[in-house]
C-alpha cells in the first residue's frame, strides 16, 4: 500500500487544502483528483462518499469525502443535503429560518471513503456545536461563518485561522483517523 501519497477526489479545492494540512504532519501527501459528481440521495454521508468513490475507476489510493451540518431543531436537516440547502438558501437563509429558535444545537459530520488494494474503508469525524445568530468571519467555506464549535471559544469556524479550525473540525478528525490508520 502506498501510505505516503493519496488522491482526494473532489471538486472543492478548499477541502483539499484543509485535508492536506491535516495529513502533512503524518508524512502523507494529498493530491487533488478533480471530480464533479452527482450525489446520490442518502441519509448517511458515508453512503454518499462510498457511492461516489465507486464511480471513480482509478486504481491509485483514492478518497472521497462527504459532509453535512445536522441541526437538532430540524431533526438533523439539512445533514447530507447541506450542499443543496446552502446553494439554495445560503447562510442568510438558514439564519432566517432559525430566527427565534432557542435550540440552536447542531453537529458537523464528515465521512471519508478511502480505497486502496485492501478495499474500501470508512473514516468519520464529528464536531458538536451550534448555529450562531449572525454570519461571523470570512475564513473557511460552507457553513463555517455560522457554525460555533462547542470545543472552541465562542467563535465560528469562519472566524478561526485554518490551523485553529483543523485542531477540532469534523473534516480534520476524519482525515486524522485515516492518517492514523495509514501510518499504524
Amino acid at each position: 500500500m502506498i501510505k505516503n501519497r493519496i488522491w482526494f477526489a473532489t471538486g472543492n479545492k478548499h477541502k483539499v487544502q484543509e485535508a492536506g494540512e491535516v495529513l502533512t504532519p503524518y508524512g502523507i501527501k494529498l493530491e487533488h483528483y478533480p471530480l464533479e459528481r452527482i450525489e446520490i440521495q442518502a441519509d448517511d454521508p458515508a453512503d454518499i462518499a462510498a457511492y461516489s468513490l465507486a464511480q471513480v475507476k482509478d486504481p491509485r489510493p483514492l478518497c472521497v469525502e462527504d459532509a453535512g451540518v445536522f441541526i437538532d431543531r430540524w431533526g438533523g436537516f439539512p445533514g447530507p443535503y447541506s450542499s443543496y440547502v446552502l446553494k439554495c438558501l445560503g447562510n442568510p437563509g438558514i439564519l432566517k429560518l432559525m430566527e427565534g429558535e432557542q435550540n440552536r444545537k447542531a453537529h458537523y459530520v464528515s465521512a471519508i471513503a478511502y480505497r486502496d488494494e485492501s478495499g474500501v474503508h470508512i473514516f468519520r469525524g464529528t464536531v458538536d456545536g451550534e448555529i450562531g445568530d449572525s454570519i461571523q468571519g470570512t475564513n473557511g467555506f460552507g457553513y463555517d461563518p455560522i457554525f460555533i464549535p462547542a470545543e472552541g471559544d465562542g467563535r465560528t469556524f469562519g472566524e478561526m485561522e485554518p490551523e485553529e479550525k483543523n485542531k477540532i473540525s469534523h473534516r480534520a478528525r476524519a482525515f486524522r483517523a485515516l492518517a492514523e490508520w495509514l501510518t499504524e
